[in-house]
């Protein structure tokens, strides 16, 4: 029974690689949000921090990392068919190749670019998540959950809008969309902290765990005690 996998987990699990699926779909297009520009995945990427808070809280660090890898495979997978359909004939009557190709063609650099700041971010957010909760004998959730966004987002910006549009848009440009996505991700998650809360103690009470991560290793390839 010790190896038993929880269903409330494979759940979070779903959920996250989800939410990433869709938000690297939504990136293609940029938005404006008030006088700032931002790559629409703004909109629903934020839940996928919330999902990791929620797993890391619970579970620990070395589940959050398994299923933040789970998440990259998922992405990998799905660009690689996108690419594959793209250089696909088209049928003869099918009129809408370019629009595909528009929305899920994007580039070997848009593709890099959000791997790399998924990977650095995700990890940041629930490392930090984790060693807080440890060094603060698991009180002071929602600073706890403040902070860990503030890091991971940030990088997460920071990496995908520099590889992603460097040299492309214009340096204020630039650190405009950086600056709005962190923020909006992170005031996103403000928001909704005391529903990320409840979710937290519900989940925890339903699974009798409340995961304390001994000795912790931000190394995201060591997955040994898992």
């Amino acid at each position: 029974m010790k190896n038993k996998v929880s269903v409330l987990f494979l759940l979070a699990g779903v959920l996250f690689a989800a939410c990433l699926l869709i938000s690297n779909i939504l990136a293609s297009k940029i938005i404006l949000i008030g006088p700032w520009s931002a790559p629409a995945g703004v909109l629903i990427f934020p839940l996928a921090y919330i999902i990791n808070d929620v797993i890391a809280e619970v579970w620990g660090y070395a589940k959050a990392r398994l299923i933040i890898w789970a998440g990259f495979g998922v992405n990998v997978l799905a660009a690689f068919f996108f690419m594959l359909a793209i250089s696909m004939p088209s049928a003869p009557f099918y009129e809408d190749q370019a629009a595909f190709q528009s929305i899920l063609g994007s580039s070997i650099r848009i593709v890099f670019a959000s791997l790399m700041a998924y990977v650095v971010g995700s990890f940041l957010n629930a490392y930090v998540m984790s060693k807080f909760k440890l060094m603060t004998q698991g009180k002071n959730f929602s600073l706890r959950a403040i902070v860990s966004t503030l890091a991971g987002e940030g990088a997460d910006s920071l990496i995908f809008i520099t590889i992603a549009f460097a040299g492309i848009f214009p340096i204020p440009v630039i650190l405009g969309m950086i600056l709005t996505q962190a923020l909006l991700k992170t005031a996103y998650e403000i928001l909704v902290l005391p529903l990320t809360f409840q979710v937290v103690q519900k989940v925890k009470s339903i699974e009798g765990v409340d995961t304390f991560d001994e000795n912790i290793s931000y190394n995201p390839f060591r997955l040994k005690e898992i």
